[in-house]
Formats: structure tokens, C-alpha cells, sequence
């Protein structure tokens, strides 16, 4: 049964048992699953749902999992996870030229996969907010277009994200723990424990006119960050 104010993602893959894990590993009470096993019947479920993630495995009954990843991105936003043999390296380095936005290797940890998909999920609640602008500064997000005093300024991923998740959430602690949920997708617990604050000193180095007394990026010792907004 699906219920609405809750995310919905489609899982397809043909084999029953792992569909149903991946469902079961993954079930909230903020998440609803369809199930597709063959690209037909996703077609179908897509005409009649709004999804807020799709997982797809690439081998399929009707057609291949990349194909239709590449087609669905010509037209969607939607975020797209596949699903991958262990060790296939190829495949992994297809399905993001694809257009996937993150892939997952089986046999595959429970709690990799659930960090993971979380992640995309907390990306795409948020992926309305494509552009902000104060009289410093201009951050087009779609276009990875950034500008401080109309000169441009380049931003790793890492630093975009760190900053997308700063910047939609004005003169608000943000704590260590939800950034590096946010900007790692393949689980905090492959971070070092310093990544956050190296993303964090570069930010301020080339957002900040003073690194070492910064006005936008502020930090709540033992807490997180704030951005203040001006």
C-alpha cells in the first residue's frame, strides 16, 4: 500500500529474493517500495507514481539496466543507484557516464547500502534549491557556476557539497554527523576523521576574505557549522 508524505523508491530487479531484501533492509516509516522486474513493468510504474529514487539492477529479463538509466536521465531528475557485480569495474565506470548517481556492488552491506540511500534520498529533497545570490555572492548549483564579487571561483564536489547543504540551511547549526552523512554517500564510516574540516578550511579559504575570522562559515565548537547569512 502506498502512502502519501512518504518517499518512494522502485527497486527493480528480477530476483525476487534480493528485491525484497533490499526493501526489507531498508523499510521505515518514512519510506514506501515498488517492486519492478522487468523494465516493462517500471515503465508502467513510472507513468503511474512519482518516485523520489530508483534502484536498478543491470542485468534484466527485457533489456539492459544501463540503457534504460541513460534514457530515464534525458528526461528525469530522479536519482538513479544501480546495482553491480563485485569487481566489475567497467560497468561501475558505465553506469555513471550513464548518467547513474551512485552504484552499489553486490554482495553488498546492509548498512553501506542504507548510508547510501539515505544520501541520494537527503540529495534530492533538496535539489530545488539550484541557485543562491546576496550581494557577494552567486552559487549556480546546476551549472557548478560559482561567483564571489562577480569573479568565478572553482569548487571541488566535495566543497559544492559541503556548501549546497550549508547554504540551504541559513543561521542553522548543522552538526559534523549530518554533513558527513550528506557529502560521503558511501557511509561515514570510510571517512577520516579530518575530511570535513580540510572541506571546511578550503571553503572558507576561497569563500572568505579572512580564512581565520570567517563571516559565512562559522563554526559551533564541538557542535558543527552555521552559514550566516548577511
Amino acid at each position: 500500500m502506498i502512502t502519501k508524505n512518504k518517499k518512494l523508491i522502485m527497486i527493480l530487479e528480477d530476483d525476487t529474493d534480493l528485491a525484497e531484501g533490499i526493501e526489507l533492509s531498508l523499510q521505515s516509516e518514512e519510506l514506501n517500495f515498488i517492486i519492478c522486474q522487468s523494465i516493462a513493468e517500471a515503465r508502467k510504474a513510472l507513468r503511474a507514481y512519482q518516485f523520489d529514487l530508483l534502484i536498478f539492477d543491470l542485468n534484466l529479463p527485457d533489456g539492459n539496466g544501463l540503457e534504460f538509466c541513460q534514457e530515464l536521465k534525458q528526461g528525469i531528475k530522479i536519482p538513479i543507484a544501480l546495482l553491480t557485480a563485485k569487481g566489475m569495474e567497467m560497468d561501475i565506470v558505465k553506469g555513471l557516464e550513464s548518467g547513474a548517481d551512485d552504484y552499489i556492488t553486490k554482495p553488498f552491506s546492509l548498512m553501506v547500502l542504507r548510508a547510501r540511500i539515505r544520501a541520494l534520498l537527503r540529495r534530492n529533497t533538496i535539489i530545488n534549491k539550484q541557485e543562491y545570490s546576496n550581494s557577494v555572492f552567486l552559487f549556480r548549483f546546476e551549472t557548478m557556476e560559482f561567483y564571489k564579487n562577480g569573479m568565478p571561483v572553482e569548487l571541488s564536489k566535495t566543497e559544492q557539497r559541503i556548501l549546497y547543504l550549508l547554504i540551504s540551511n541559513p543561521n542553522r547549526l548543522l552538526t559534523r554527523e549530518r554533513l558527513l552523512e550528506w557529502v560521503w554517500a558511501e557511509g561515514t564510516e570510510y571517512v577520516e576523521d579530518n575530511a570535513l574540516s580540510v572541506g571546511i578550511r578550503r571553503l572558507r579559504e576561497k569563500l572568505e576574505d579572512d580564512s581565520s575570522n570567517p563571516s559565512y562559515i562559522k563554526t559551533v565548537y564541538g557542535k558543527g557549522y552555521i552559514w550566516e547569512s548577511m
